[in-house]
């Protein structure tokens, strides 16, 4: 990428006089002219509490004109407004740059101040436009920069009462409320808040809720980093007398299932306890004559919890007893004279760092499809969809009883039961306990979050639709992708893909929503991540669960299989699951284009790749592997794991297989980075034990690896193993064994998975991979639709086989199917860090007449929407500003292909051609092209 910096006298008064004309009003772009977008500061619009030193900014362009490119930027930071506005970069001024970058340009000004706000702006100039274009101005503050200057205490209530039960198994402990008045006399110029409640927080100004997240703050290892929030508060607070108030619930702080590590009760795995909640409450004011004041959590907040939330345990659900509620207590004028003092707590252990991912948020609210009356005065809720979240409930109580809520995935067959089986040890019901005289009520959960499209509600006396809400929590971010096709199941698998691994962000990718587990385990989602990228801005979410994979991994380098570790450690010290440390950072440049976390987390990486290598064998290979494919398709529809050893990849050619690919991006992250002698020790390395694995797995005369399964010979292939020569046959053999073992379905497991969908594309079985997408029957993705799924299942056989591992919902099987969408059916891959250069080559299947798919990326929005009509082949495609594309079309000779009607012009540059493509060269714009065949 050219890049390069121009200084000079005329040139720093002749942008001056750009920026002084554009601040006053009169650069005045024409009708159509490109403009700047998007303006982002580490990914995020105008973010709070930033505790990097050096974020990143990126623009976006917006543009009627087609191949627009930027050729330079200047990037400039102010401390205020008026002094951006001046043209005053008292903070940073990059200068005019030669450049074409405009996503994650890293911060290299002065250095920058804790607890501070800066504005900045960005000037573009760009090929063919006679001046330059500047952005709107944007701004982002700092967090708490030095632990020094945190004066807030922490405080909570570290005590049980008779209503709780804090060490049974199924744990019991109410919510806490804190609140604190407090007078403020100036005029406020501004009022930041810098706070944390652990392990959930709702947290309420003058009786306002502030903010609209939910189960806030994001989960950790609270041992090792503890996330704070920040607000800006001033316009909350009043003139005179205002009251904070905080209720604080347990999430995965105070545990669902507390005990030691390692230790079982009633067949129970227990969860590390991290102590009571407890709260840490920093609010600074800045007045307008210049003097500031601190409120502060200390030992003059009031706290009680005999509150009307009597128990909140993420497994088993919230008890709200309207017996307890406290009318006003976070308002000025409510006599606390009865609530305790609060303890001052000892600190939690981890490191207070600023949340860097967006809290959850209810992004969706889906009223049910049907409220059925069944026996025993109950009322069964069918939401239409498998969602993750609760219900909002308005009904009118009967005295004195209970009104119950119980959850779950699906009913039992045939019957109007709940199928509760696959729960385990989740009590998973919502109860409201009710006054003795009726009410009309308007009720939610507060801390707790189940998985289910299944509500039975007992307790009321009638139930309407309109009285109830399920409410779809997921973490705030935004949907980049969508996805149509003219076959139906395939649209019916994206959408239960869509809800399934939205339904899953929680702070982090957890595997499951519903049972007593809800964890990150990493092998479930590496070569997910990549998917669900498409579909999801999940660039936070994953950069932040890169931390908690850091976090967990021991100073000998071992990673568990499991992060954040609330379970016991998991550290079978296996190669493919711990190996997401690497696959997630890949995706995160790949997608998204920045290097920041392969920057941030090579070390580690690293250090997990030595500790691995004194695990070789005496062949120098490893075997090393704890979980095999894990969940091939069983041969007996009753069973969970397969007992047919033909089934499974051996594990020990899993494990070196992965070795040697690992190996071959710690190559590319080094160079990335600038690392040039280890990626050259990786590279060889990586040669070097790729022969290895030849001359142990590769039989030559029957062109196969391994055992033969569909797995073994996929990795061969997706990870460069196969020479060339033998390519053919192993691809051969994949469809081979699918056609004989499985029926012309896949055979594949959670690893397997990863690799299926573009292996067979990509190695000339094209319509395989299609077929198998559209298998309607055991096992498949189709099967799980035909079978009343809306979200994606654990177990191929998830509708019959034992309870004791079969969530209903969960992203490992997705595999490579999401990446296959995109990247095959609708041919949008990136071929450049971020999608700063694209491929657009779509697979155009027989039976389809169209596919129409979209992805924002980090310049914008790509779009191909291609389809068939009388054997000709229409394709409109959009290429977002500032970027290229490759682009593959079908015709029996170039003078066959039209762009918006006419013969395909200049614009087009011919690069060559490829398997019966012309292959061309784009610059950026919205195109149509028709040609005179469909063929591929």
């Amino acid at each position: 990428m050219l890049h390069m910096k121009i200084s000079g006298v005329s040139l720093a008064a002749a942008l001056s006089l750009i920026l002084l004309l554009s601040a006053s009003g009169n650069h005045i772009l024409a009708a159509g002219s490109p403009s700047i977008i998007g303006s982002e500061c580490e990914g995020l619009t105008n973010p709070l509490g930033l505790d990097i030193s050096n974020p990143s900014f990126s623009w976006k362009f917006k543009s009627e004109k087609g191949n627009l490119r930027q050729v330079a930027y200047q990037l400039l930071v102010a401390s205020t407004v008026a002094k951006l506005d001046s043209n005053n970069a008292d903070i940073w001024n990059t200068g005019k740059q030669i450049s074409d970058q405009s996503a994650w340009t890293k911060y290299d000004g002065k250095k920058l101040a804790s607890r501070s706000k800066y504005y900045w702006k960005v000037i573009a100039w760009v090929m063919g436009e006679p001046t330059a274009i500047v952005s709107q101005t944007a701004y982002f503050t700092t967090g708490i920069l030095d632990i020094a200057e945190w004066k807030a205490k922490w405080i909570g209530l570290d005590t049980s009462y008779s209503w709780d039960d804090p060490t049974f198994v199924y744990s019991k402990l109410s919510a806490r409320y804190f609140r604190k008045s407090f007078a403020l006399t100036k005029k406020i110029r501004t009022a930041n808040l810098y706070f944390t409640g652990l392990g959930l927080y709702e947290l309420y100004f003058n009786g306002k809720r502030i903010g609209p997240q939910v189960l806030a703050p994001t989960p950790s290892d609270y041992r090792k980093r503890v996330y704070y929030n920040v607000f800006d508060v001033k316009n909350n607070l009043n003139s005179g007398k205002n009251t904070v108030g905080v209720t604080l619930g347990n999430g995965y702080f105070f545990s669902m299932r507390p005990g030691e590590v390692n230790v079982w009760k009633e067949g129970i795995p227990s969860i590390h306890n991290f102590g009571y909640p407890k709260l840490l409450f920093q609010l600074e004011i800045e007045y307008t004559d210049g003097s500031k004041e601190l409120v502060l959590s200390d030992e003059s907040w009031k706290v009680t919890a005999d509150g009307p939330i009597r128990t909140n345990n993420g497994y088993d659900g919230e008890t709200y007893d309207l017996n307890k509620t406290i009318p006003g207590w976070n308002l000025n004028d409510y006599n606390d004279s009865r609530w305790s003092k609060v303890d001052l707590t000892a600190e939690p252990g981890g490191k207070l760092f600023s949340q860097p991912n967006p809290n959850m948020k209810v992004m969706k609210v889906f009223r049910p499809l049907t409220v059925k009356k069944i026996a025993g005065q109950r009322f069964l809720v069918d939401i239409g969809q498998n969602i993750v979240g609760w219900v909002a409930l308005r009904t009118k109580t009967i005295a004195n009883k209970p009104v119950i809520l119980r959850f779950a995935e699906r009913l039992k067959d045939g019957t109007d039961s709940l199928y509760t089986d696959n729960l385990r040890s989740a009590k998973v019901t919502d109860t409201m306990i009710t006054t003795a005289s009726p009410q009309q009520i308007s009720w939610q959960p507060s801390f707790v979050y189940h998985g289910f499209r299944y509500v039975e509600i007992s307790g009321v006396e009638s139930l309407n639709a309109s009285d109830i809400d399920g409410m779809m929590v997921y973490d705030d971010m935004a949907t980049t992708g969508s996805f149509k096709t003219s076959d139906t199941l395939l649209n019916k698998i994206y959408d239960a893909a869509y809800w399934t691994i939205s339904g899953n962000y929680k702070g982090m990718p957890v595997d499951c929503p519903q049972r007593d587990e809800r964890m990150g385990w990493l092998g479930d989602r590496s070569i997910n991540s990549v998917g669900e990228s498409f579909l999801f801005d999940n660039y936070h979410v994953y950069a932040k669960w890169l931390d908690d994979i850091a976090d967990a991994q021991l100073p000998n380098g071992s990673i568990p299989d499991v992060a954040p570790s609330y379970w016991w450690p998991f550290l079978s010290d296996n190669m493919t699951w711990p190996s997401s440390y690497l696959f997630v950072s890949d995706m995160l440049y790949k997608q998204y284009g920045s290097k920041a976390a392969i920057e941030k987390h090579y070390d580690g990486m690293k250090m997990w790749m030595n500790y691995m290598k004194t695990f070789f064998n005496k062949d120098s290979l490893l075997d090393r592997d704890n979980y095999g494919d894990w969940c091939v398709p069983p041969e007996a529809m009753d069973i969970i794991f397969s007992k047919d050893s033909t089934r499974h990849a051996p594990k020990d050619f899993i494990a070196s297989a992965y070795y040697v690919y690992c190996s071959s991006m710690m190559a590319r992250f080094a160079g990335i980075i600038g690392k040039i002698e280890d990626s050259t020790a990786y590279a060889d390395f990586a040669g070097r034990m790729k022969d290895r694995v030849n001359a142990k797995f590769l039989n030559k005369k029957e062109g196969y690896y391994a055992n033969n399964t569909i797995t073994s010979n996929l990795f061969a292939l997706s990870f460069g193993l196969a020479p060339a020569d033998y390519r053919d046959a192993v691809a051969d053999n994949i469809v081979k064994v699918s056609d004989t073992k499985f029926n012309g379905h896949l055979g594949t497991g959670l690893v397997g998975n990863q690799w299926l969908m573009r292996g067979l594309t990509d190695n000339g079985y094209a319509d395989k991979a299609f077929k198998i997408a559209t298998n309607k029957t055991y096992p498949s993705w189709g099967y799980m639709i035909e079978n009343g799924a809306t979200t994606i299942w654990e177990l191929w056989n998830g509708n019959t086989a034992n309870p004791a591992m079969n969530s209903g919902n969960h992203v490992m099987l997705l595999g490579d199917l999401l990446i296959w969408y995109y990247e095959k059916l609708a041919g949008i891959k990136s071929i450049e860090p971020g999608f700063k250069k694209i491929e657009m080559n779509p697979y155009i299947e027989n039976s389809l007449n169209f596919v129409d798919a979209e992805h924002v990326s980090s310049y914008g929005a790509i779009r191909s929407n291609w389809s068939k009509t009388n054997g000709k082949f229409n394709w409109r495609i959009s290429i977002p500003a500032n970027t290229s594309a490759v682009v593959y079309l079908p015709a029996s000779g170039i003078d066959k292909i039209k762009e918006s009607g006419k013969q395909i012009g200049a614009k087009a540059k011919l690069i060559g051609e490829k398997a019966g493509r012309f292959v061309f060269e784009l610059g950026s714009g919205d195109y149509h092209f028709e040609t005179n065949t469909t063929g591929n």
